[in-house]
């Protein structure tokens, strides 16, 4: 009986396996492994968040990111809001994004060398005060019409949502103040969404590890590492990157006076 068994759980086997690479069509192929490459670059970054009264604010970030070590170019990157204070650990800030990127092939005469972004944001950023240190949750969407290097593509539209989780730990200080040294630790995850959104859905994820000081009430200085995971350009090749960031970060209340509560810092 055992061996009139085997045969036809066997047979069965090799007919399910049959009908699947059928069905699958002539042109299939077993999944590939995953490919991974790694690439380093350096950020720079300014912030801005300059006050007009209790409730209203301007809200500016500009960039300049650089692959491969600071040998190439990658991006400039623009960004304008309006912010509104909903509450002293609440902001709700809407604006627009012109990002510009480099074409990794600069010598390739069928791309354009440098291609424009436009986007639409929103975001919410709402804090979670202790006694010494400070978390900050940033929610942001973002409408982008982009459009590939190859000269003559059209823009297409494409959503994004990111999630941010921020600490800052003080460190010579018991909270902070002028002249605080403090850690700055951050993950934020990336979702896309869209008509040219096919296997990476999920598009990155970003973590950071770095210092921050107080120069003064006003200005702040942020430096660390960041490592990002991510799809590049096909569903099983993974990019690994390594890459150096500096920010400073500027804040200034027009309408504060020596009645007004000053504002808490880091500034975000």
């Amino acid at each position: 009986m055992g061996k009139p068994r085997t045969t036809l759980w066997l047979t069965l086997f090799c007919v399910c396996f049959s009908l699947t690479a059928l069905a699958q069509g002539p042109s299939y192929q077993p999944p590939a492994e995953k490919e991974k490459i790694t690439s380093t670059g350096a950020w720079f970054g300014f912030y801005t968040k300059y006050h007009f009264n209790d409730k209203w604010a301007y809200y500016g970030e500009y960039h300049v990111r650089r692959r491969n070590g600071f040998d190439d170019m990658a991006q400039i990157y623009l960004r304008f809001g309006v912010t509104y204070s909903l509450a002293k650990y609440a902001d709700l800030t809407v604006g627009v994004v012109n990002p510009y990127y480099w074409a990794p092939d600069q010598d390739d005469p069928n791309l354009d060398k440098v291609v424009p972004q436009f986007r639409t944001w929103e975001q919410l950023v709402f804090g979670t005060p202790f006694d010494h240190i400070k978390m900050y949750h940033q929610i942001r969407l973002e409408q982008r019409y982009k459009r590939d290097y190859e000269k003559g593509s059209g823009f297409e539209l494409t959503h994004r949502f990111r999630y941010k989780l921020t600490l800052y730990v003080p460190l010579n200080k018991p909270a902070f103040e002028n002249h605080t040294l403090f850690l700055s630790l951050y993950n934020e995850i990336f979702i896309q969404a869209g008509k040219t959104v096919i296997y990476n859905h999920l598009e990155d994820n970003r973590a950071f590890a770095g210092l921050g000081y107080n120069l003064s009430e006003q200005v702040q200085v942020q430096a660390g590492y960041m490592y990002t995971f991510r799809h590049y350009k096909g569903p099983h090749t993974y990019e690994h990157r390594s890459i150096f960031r500096l920010s400073f970060y500027h804040h200034l209340d027009f309408h504060l006076d020596n009645h007004r509560e000053k504002r808490d810092m880091p500034i975000h």
